[in-house]
Order: C-alpha cells, then sequence, then structure tokens
C-alpha cells in the first residue's frame, strides 16, 4: 500500500535536512548517506551542529565503483564535508568498497548489513527521477531477495555501481529526500505528484511502510500542482 509522501517546500531544504541529520547524530543509531552537491552542505552544517559522532554508524545508500579517492566516489564526498570536520568520528563507518569487484562489493556490503536497522535513510533524485543507484530499466532496480546489488549506470558517469535494493530502502524507518533546484522540477512532479512506477524509480520509495519525506525549495517544487 502506498503512503503519500510527506512534502516540505522549504527557502533552505539544504539546512532543514542538516538539522535533521546533526538531531539524529546526537541520538545515535545508523544513518545512510548518499550523494550529490546540494547534501554536500548539508552534511557540512549537520558537522558544525553536532560534532560528536561517536554513537553513529554510518552507512551509503549507493555507490560508484570506483577507488575511494576518486572525484566520483560518493565515500569521498562524504568524508571531505562530514567526516573529516567531526570532533569524534562515528562508532563505525561502512563504506561500500568501491575498488572491489562490483559483485564482491556487494556481497561483502549485504554481510555487514545483516540485522542491521537503518533509522535515517537519506536520498538524492536524479533528474530522469532515479533513486541510489537504481535506475529506469537497470537490473538493479528488480531485485527483491537482497538488501545490496551492483549493476551498470543508467546516466554518468558511466560505471558500475553498487546500491541498497528497494526493499533495503523500504526498510528504513525514516526515509527523507533533498532536492533543490528548478532543473529537478520535473522529476520531482513525476516521484513525488505522478503515479507510481517503474519509469521512475524513486516514486517506487511511497510503497516503504513509512511516509516519505522530501525537502525541496520553491523551484524543485514548482511543477507539483500540474501533475
Amino acid at each position: 500500500m502506498s503512503q503519500l509522501p510527506d512534502l516540505h517546500v522549504v527557502d533552505d531544504p539544504i539546512r532543514s535536512v542538516g538539522e535533521l541529520i546533526a538531531e539524529r547524530a546526537g541520538q545515535g543509531g545508523s544513518i545512510v548517506l548518499t550523494g550529490g552537491a546540494s547534501v554536500g552542505d548539508a552534511y557540512e552544517l549537520a558537522a558544525g551542529l553536532q560534532p560528536d559522532w561517536s554513537r553513529v554508524t554510518v552507512w551509503w545508500g549507493d555507490e560508484r565503483c570506483v577507488p575511494p579517492d576518486d572525484e566520483r566516489s560518493n565515500y569521498r564526498l562524504g568524508k571531505e564535508t562530514l567526516l573529516d570536520r567531526l570532533a569524534v568520528a562515528p562508532s563505525a563507518v561502512h563504506r561500500m568498497r568501491g575498488e572491489l569487484e562490483p559483485s564482491a562489493a556487494a556481497n561483502e556490503y549485504e554481510s555487514a548489513l545483516a540485522g542491521v536497522d537503518l533509522e535515517l535513510l537519506l536520498l538524492g533524485l536524479g533528474s530522469d527521477g532515479h533513486m541510489a543507484s537504481l535506475f529506469r530499466g537497470s537490473p538493479q532496480a528488480e531485485v527483491e531477495d537482497r538488501r545490496v546489488t551492483w549493476g551498470p549506470a543508467g546516466l554518468e558517469p558511466f560505471v558500475d555501481r553498487v546500491t541498497l535494493t528497494l526493499p533495503a530502502i523500504h526498510s528504513a524507518k525514516r526515509i527523507v529526500f533533498l532536492v533543490a533546484g528548478a532543473g529537478k522540477a520535473d522529476a520531482v512532479a513525476k516521484a513525488f505528484g505522478g503515479e507510481i512506477s517503474r519509469e521512475v524509480t524513486a516514486s517506487l520509495s511511497r510503497l516503504a511502510p513509512v511516509p516519505v519525506e522530501v525537502f525541496l525549495d520553491p523551484p524543485a517544487a514548482a511543477k507539483l500542482e500540474t501533475q
């Protein structure tokens, strides 16, 4: 059964999500990071607001199959904008090892996640309406019997990906999207204002048993009412 998304249209969604991350970090538990320029700014803010992550375990929702110091790496973004800025490090940092063969990296992460509850899952929204590395028509978007899988990219950069699956995303206790800018308006309207469809994989987040929270600025939300 699908849930209506919980939409928060605010002038500064980056600040809202940064504050939300800091609050969760203060409470402890598992936080799943994502990639993207906007969320990097939210990470910097969160590190300033809550510099003690000693009660937190850090995970990633997806990763490009590149070394951790590659500029395309989601881990590198999280390290530079968040982890390196903390006064007290997380109790554990579980990165997807993109330098490994994709299936090996996915299997390793699958094992690491066994029995783990995901308290806060952060997601971005692709301009085509995808989330994590679950692209329209991609084999990884069809996986139902694992929490982590691997496969090809649907958009640039065209390197293989390791990603959480739909069942893993749906299992999170709190699912939060950060979306900013007019360039995402069409994707927002389709993912959160249109029908749930495998053509727009982010819309499938709405099948989770908890309401999906979407923090977005007015330009990103501009086309919602037209759907």
